[in-house]
């Protein structure tokens, strides 16, 4: 048995991490790499390119690789995005489950944005329990109009499916549970018949009850 020591990284030369970042560029067969990839191909830390270029795009632009993580992310689109993952596993996601094809942002992004992952997760809960203003009812002559929107957006679709247990209030499956399972949320009264969007006549269903239902009230179904 052959017994390596790790390179030595303390006087590393900025040009040494740009050929590194290169090499493991070559290694992985991309033009670019990933902040949270690196660690496991590369001598250093990522957080050694933002301390020496300034961010880890600017040390891709530098090692002359293409910049894949963008900037102008918006608090919206990592709270939507999580919610979406939420949505997918029934459940709270783990730190570990950020990342494609699931995941749209990597866990690192909601860690530099917010603190920490469970940091993230406290300012999104925070987030969606903010108050909703309250919907017109399905006799108000606006509705159809922006008051009451056909789609709920991201607060109260996931205050619906956080009521629900993220389950199907007509089958009980949960994609916590079991594998492919969809869940959406659904009007009990039916927006095209005057149901309001609001949080008491909304409900979660599963696709293929979802489906299934089609245009008639859930008390018919």
């Amino acid at each position: 048995m052959r017994y390596k020591l790790k390179p030595y990284n303390r006087y590393i030369t900025n040009q040494e991490l740009l050929d590194d970042l290169g090499r493991v560029a070559q290694f992985l067969g991309k033009t670019t790499v990933g902040y949270d990839e690196y660690p496991a191909h590369g001598r250093c830390a990522s957080r050694v390119f933002e301390t020496r270029f300034g961010s880890w795009n600017k040390a891709l632009q530098a090692a002359g690789l293409e910049i894949t993580r963008r900037q102008d992310i918006t608090e919206i689109e990592l709270f939507e995005n999580l919610e979406k993952v939420w949505r997918i596993l029934g459940r709270q996601p783990r730190r570990e489950e950020m990342r494609k094809p699931l995941s749209e942002f990597s866990k690192g992004t909601y860690e530099r944005r917010f603190g920490g992952w469970r940091a993230a997760l406290e300012k999104f809960i925070a987030f969606a329990d903010d108050p909703i203003e309250k919907l017109p009812t399905a006799t108000d002559p606006d509705r159809g109009t922006t008051k009451n929107p056909r789609f709920p957006d991201l607060r109260l679709r996931f205050r619906v499916l956080s009521r629900d247990s993220f389950k199907c209030q007509s089958c009980g499956r949960s994609p916590a549970t079991e594998t492919g399972v969809q869940l959406h949320v659904d009007h009990v009264i039916p927006w095209s018949k005057g149901g309001p969007t609001s949080l008491e006549n909304l409900s979660t269903l599963c696709e293929l009850c979802n489906l299934g239902k089609g245009d008639a009230d859930e008390n018919d179904y």
